[in-house]
């Protein structure tokens, strides 16, 4: 399964159920794919230093799942070659109260990286399609009549397009998107959970709380579909990376993060004639310094 085959971006029906949660690579090749992981951080460690030079364009990469899916560790292994100054990583909690006095999307525009720079969210704006939707939390806005008193599809319908608009916005000032949906199957998830509660280094990754959400997987299945669905654009596809072989999906996600910054086409910055002489002059000053 090829990078190319998760990638969608409108131009058809999206059907989820079509994408696979794994992609049922032969186990004895995981070393061959975490050498290729490697070898792909290496290159998005020399592509990041030249975004950085440049400081053209900003890259937002965005992870969407289910718990256990592997957004932690994803982070964790693909971008572990990177540069931490030119990157941040937000991760997208219960809304603060300052956060809920604002629009939705406020908490995204206040985390967008600076030009030349990398942020990773840890979930998104998403989550107000998503979870708002399953949980039907839109109820509990404190906002006017006029933009609650409609029906769910209406009210979402508005969100896509409004995602859409944002999303448009930000290609056409200088940011690209990478929309990453880990797609973990149910079984694969259960297995995850008895290891956070079976091993204890990692029983602080469980929460009861989790099985409450486990509960309305096929409602988020739903909710996941229909958000895929209206706001995959020709500037922002998302990818649906299948994650039930976590060393498969790093390898999947590590081509997806070199192909944006490869679209970036970084160049270091050329230094134009007059700056060279006065940097000849600096070499030739440091020289002859005692």
């Amino acid at each position: 399964m090829l990078l190319e085959d998760c990638r969608y971006d409108g131009s058809h029906r999206f059907d989820l159920s079509k994408y696979p949660t794994s992609a049922k690579t032969d186990k004895a090749k995981k070393a061959e794919y975490a050498e290729l992981t490697a070898k792909n951080t290496q290159l998005m460690a020399e592509l990041q230093e030249k975004l950085y030079a440049e400081g053209h364009e900003g890259v937002v990469i965005m992870l969407q799942a289910m718990d256990a899916a592997g957004k932690d560790s994803t982070i964790k292994h693909v971008m572990s070659g990177v540069n931490p100054q030119g990157v941040s990583v937000y991760s997208f909690k219960t809304p603060s109260k300052e956060e809920l006095g604002h629009d939705y999307l406020w908490r995204a525009v206040k985390n967008l990286p600076q030009r030349g720079n990398i942020a990773i969210f840890n979930r998104s704006y998403y989550e107000d399609v998503l979870v708002v939707r399953v949980k039907d939390l839109r109820k509990t806005y404190a906002m006017p009549s006029r933009c609650l008193d409609e029906s769910d599809d209406e009210f979402f319908d508005r969100r896509y397009r409004q995602i859409r608009d944002f999303e448009e916005y930000l290609w056409e000032n200088g940011y690209r998107l990478l929309k990453i949906f880990l797609n973990v199957g149910m079984e694969e998830q259960k297995e995850r959970f008895l290891a956070r509660i079976d091993e204890p280094a990692k029983n602080w990754k469980f929460s009861p709380g989790d099985l409450d959400e486990r509960a309305l997987w096929p409602q988020y299945m739903d909710a996941f579909e229909k958000a895929i669905a209206n706001t995959s654009t020709k500037h922002a596809p998302w990818y649906v990376i299948p994650a039930d072989q976590k060393w498969y999906a790093r390898w999947l996600v590590s081509e997806a993060v070199v192909g944006i910054l490869k679209d970036c086409d970084p160049q270091f910055p050329e230094m134009s004639p007059e700056d060279r002489a006065k940097m000849a002059e600096c070499r030739e000053r440091l020289v002859n310094w005692k």
